[in-house]
């Protein structure tokens, strides 16, 4: 009975305030959603600016604290402060390089994603898992492949990666050095795979456990 409860009082949230805000901010005032945002940005930039180097492999939790941006405070607003949080973090800590600004569209499009996933209205025992299971899968494929490592081989290789390294690589794979050699490097030689299952495994621990907290209300089941 509650359950049903909690999903048709989720579904009477009118569609327009469902896409800017999570079940968790759409009833709440100015101030508190304000703050809620404030919140996330600040996390995703304390996450930008904290990463750990393994081997070739760097590790950071930008994937991880941008979904949950998403989940806790909705598709379009945490859009937002996921891209204010990466912008932000870049310029306290930018260490010189060049703002890679297809970085920042692919974790708030995280974000988005993770927002529209958990509006679905599934009504199923653990269907939190099977929202969490879409995201992860959309998250890889459209951010993680299709947004940041085609920014990276298209405009990113000519800023940072030497010509005589890139043909090197072609040589080592037999060919041009074309995106999906650059796929294979990025994710699988430079680890960052690794990273992304890491974000992702955390992402299934952490999520129950906040639909778990009674203050926050999250509308997961």
């Amino acid at each position: 009975m509650s359950e049903t409860v909690t999903n048709a009082s989720s579904l009477a949230v009118p569609l327009w305030k469902r896409i800017l805000f999570s079940s968790v901010l759409a009833e709440k005032s100015v101030a508190k959603r304000i703050a809620y945002i404030g919140v996330m940005a600040a996390l995703c930039i304390a996450t930008n600016m904290f990463e750990i180097k393994f081997a070739t492999t760097q590790f950071s939790f930008t994937v991880l604290s941008s979904i949950l941006a998403g989940i806790l405070i909705g598709p379009l607003f945490g859009f937002c402060a996921v891209f204010l949080g990466d912008a932000v973090g870049y310029l306290y800590n930018s260490m010189g390089y060049v703002y890679y600004w297809w970085v920042a569209l692919s974790v708030a499009t995280m974000a988005l994603i993770a927002g529209l996933v958990m509006n679905l209205p599934f009504k199923f025992k653990g269907a939190v898992f099977v929202k969490l299971a879409i995201i992860c899968l959309l998250t890889f494929f459209v951010c993680s492949v299709g947004i940041n490592t085609t920014g990276m081989y298209y405009i990113g290789l000519n800023i940072y990666f030497p010509k005589d390294v890139q043909n090197a690589a072609a040589e080592r794979f037999g060919g041009e050095f074309t995106f999906w050699i650059y796929c294979a490097i990025r994710f699988f030689i430079l680890g960052q795979i690794y990273n992304s299952i890491l974000n992702y495994a955390l992402l299934f621990v952490i999520v129950p456990v906040l639909g778990a907290v009674k203050p926050l209300k999250l509308n997961i089941k």
